[in-house]
């Protein structure tokens, strides 16, 4: 028995297997929606920063100063 999910764009049952080429998508419709929602960025994944502007301001780092390249010496 193949497994079935549900369509992530309109939650139709869409069974998982070969016979299916856009799952977990039940169409490329729906496919190309949710590509459309991630291009808007309606859908985004949290990340946290991996440096603190303020930290920065209190240490006395200006940004462009901060991320230029190191010169060779």
């Amino acid at each position: 028995m193949p497994t079935v999910v549900k369509c992530p764009t309109c939650q139709k049952p869409v069974e998982w297997t070969t016979n299916s080429p856009f799952r977990p998508f039940c169409s490329e419709r729906c496919k190309l929606i949710d590509l459309g929602e991630w291009a808007t960025e309606k859908y985004t994944i949290p990340v946290k920063p991996e440096i603190n502007p303020q930290l920065l301001d209190e240490l006395g780092y200006d940004e462009g100063e901060f991320f230029k390249a190191p010169e060779n010496d």
